[in-house]
């Protein structure tokens, strides 16, 4: 499946809402391998942290969608040159292992590139091994650095501490 490509607007807010809430919680996201069910309770995202996301200098909601345009993922991208910030990476559960990811990741290094970023940053909770591990084969490296889990509850409730690791990659 190769999807189309698109930045995000506002009219897309209800369908992101949908779409990351199901990739990392709840039962649906149970379907995936990327879930965070056991780690946090409550919800990813909303509308309001979506706004926001979407009105900030220099970001974009990058979308995928399969060829009948339903939302199969997406990607928060933040270019501030030189580094370019990947967050909520979201594939929809049942495509999860099939590629979507990966399209999105060099959909990110190509947007990076575009937008004079040579480097790429995410974060990642520290107990997601099977995620550390993903992005690590796709050339992200841990910096050693950290950065607490956000307290705001509306990234969700943790059910133990939690610290997220930074890793960066590298643009040739």
């Amino acid at each position: 499946m190769i999807p189309t490509l698109v930045p995000a607007t506002p009219a897309d807010i209800p369908e992101l809402e949908t779409l990351v809430n199901q990739a990392y919680r709840g039962e649906a996201s149970r379907q995936g391998w990327t879930t965070e069910a056991d780690l946090l309770d409550g919800t990813r995202i909303d509308a309001v942290e979506l706004r926001q996301l979407l009105a900030t200098p220099g970001a974009t909601i990058l979308t995928a969608r399969d060829a009948t345009g339903t939302l199969v993922a997406c990607a928060y991208l933040h270019a501030q040159p030189p580094r370019l910030y990947l967050g909520m990476l979201s594939v929809q559960p049942t495509l999860q292992a099939k590629g979507v990811g990966k399209q999105l990741l060099q959909a990110a290094e190509q947007h990076a590139r575009q937008h004079g970023c040579h480097l790429l940053k995410i974060t990642v909770i520290s107990d997601r091994t099977e995620l550390l591990a993903w992005y690590e084969r796709h050339g992200y490296q841990r910096t050693g650095a950290t950065e607490p889990f956000p307290t705001a509850t509306r990234f969700g409730v943790p059910r133990k501490p939690l610290v997220l690791l930074v890793l960066e990659k590298q643009l040739a």
